[in-house]
């Protein structure tokens, strides 16, 4: 067990339950901060149960999960609830769960142990395997359609082909083709709200009272903070005079919440934990004893880098 990974991810799982607590306590009747204390009372001897598992079960593992992520995918199509326009919950009676979550870890398994057994076949045709691995899950996503989650398979995927020895020059051939398809993606793929989300992201000022409102407010709650912060549960701030979304602050904008609480140093002080959280699993990589566990190791990396900076 590296308890330095342990001692971090547990830090900042509590951390969050405050997190979660702050930016809702003005919220009659709330209980998301004691949801997320049962949700981690729940996963932490999942964890340690699997930490006990030795990881190369993956090899048989693998397709297995990924069939089953691409068929809760297709049931959340199916039968899924529908949130804030994406029909991507699934509600299994005792819990609700979002099958893309356990798709793109299935991904990174499946990716990993094929990259892992096809070292000695043609670039190109590892790189069409991966882009067939991950088609499926990625077009039910996108059908769902949860653009964030599209968005995160992108650098996982190019990463594990890093990784994976595939010559550079091909990896900047595809980030090359990729960047010059985003305009045609962009103006012909997306729906209008999803267009105009990515546009109000560059420039919120281009709609400030519409899609760039919440961008704007929560960029002016986190500079309200200054270099200290307002403080725990301070009166009038932005957060509880009701600027930032009611529905989604305790999630989507927790970092403004906690930018304007606790200012740039506490920003800057959770950054740092979440950073050295991605070194510690970029060391784990390295110390790996074959190639499948290097593999695994970056592609959870990545994945929790992807997120940390879309939701930051």
């Amino acid at each position: 067990m590296n308890w330095i990974l342990f001692l971090l991810m547990f830090g900042l799982m509590i951390y969050g339950v405050y997190a979660i607590y702050s930016a809702t306590w003005m919220i009659p009747g709330q209980r998301f901060w004691k949801s997320q204390i049962v949700w981690i009372l729940a996963a932490l001897p999942v964890f340690f149960i699997i930490s006990l598992v030795d990881y190369r079960w993956i090899r048989l593992g693998a397709v297995p999960c990924y069939v089953l992520g691409v068929i809760g995918l297709v049931a959340v199509l199916l039968w899924g609830e529908r949130r804030y326009g994406a029909q991507c919950w699934l509600n299994l009676g005792f819990v609700n769960v979002q099958p893309s979550q356990f798709a793109v870890l299935a991904g990174i398994m499946t990716i990993a142990v094929y990259l892992e057994a096809t070292k000695k076949i043609s670039p190109v045709l590892r790189i069409l395997g991966c882009g067939a691995i991950v088609g499926a899950p990625w077009l039910l996503i996108l059908v769902e359609p949860d653009l964030g989650m599209c968005i995160v398979w992108a650098p996982m995927v190019i990463a594990l082909l890093f990784v994976g020895e595939v010559p550079k020059r091909w990896l900047i051939a595809m980030i090359i083709v990729g960047v010059a398809m985003v305009p045609l993606i962009v103006n012909f793929a997306l729906k209008p709200y999803q267009y105009a989300r990515i546009t109000s992201f560059v420039n919120p000022y281009l709609d400030p009272q519409g899609n760039g409102w919440n961008i704007i407010q929560s960029l002016t709650a986190i500079g309200s903070g200054g270099f200290y912060g307002k403080g725990f549960r301070a009166s009038n701030t932005l957060n509880e005079l009701g600027f930032l979304p009611t529905t989604i602050k305790h999630n989507d904008f927790i970092f403004a919440v906690l930018g304007e609480q606790h200012g740039f140093l506490g920003g800057i002080l959770l950054i740092a934990a979440l950073g050295l959280l991605l070194l510690t699993g970029l060391y784990i990589a390295m110390k790996a004893e074959d190639g499948l566990g290097q593999l695994l190791a970056v592609g959870v990396v990545m994945l929790i880098f992807t997120y940390t900076f879309l939701n930051i």
